[in-house]
């Protein structure tokens, strides 16, 4: 299984579907299904009963799993969506760097 270039708490930058252009952090990576949830990207309504007594139901908006390929990470220092690539440092520690500007990510 090839390892994601997104991590959590990455700024990303939605590339296609309904909020095509939207940029939100990640909340959760799913490296095993390659999807992610982003903040405040693909919002659902879920329709939820009351379980126990006292707890209300009704309709819950919440982020859905966006899959992982749709979505680019923005680089914090030019700001611009880039695919992070892997520098070898000095010590032998990797660390991903933008393809853009060159900056460490």
């Amino acid at each position: 299984m090839n390892k994601m270039s997104i991590k959590k708490d990455d700024t990303v930058i939605v590339l296609s579907g309904k909020d095509k252009g939207k940029k939100g952090k990640v909340l959760e990576v799913m490296p095993k299904d390659r999807k992610v949830i982003v903040e405040k990207i693909n919002i659902v309504s879920r329709h939820t009963k009351p379980r126990r007594e006292g707890e209300e139901g009704g309709i819950i908006k919440r982020e859905a799993p966006i899959y992982a390929c749709k979505v680019m990470r923005v680089c914090p220092k030019c700001n611009k969506p880039t695919r992070p690539a892997s520098k070898l440092q000095a010590d032998g520690k990797k660390v991903r760097v933008c393809k853009k500007c060159g900056a460490e990510i």
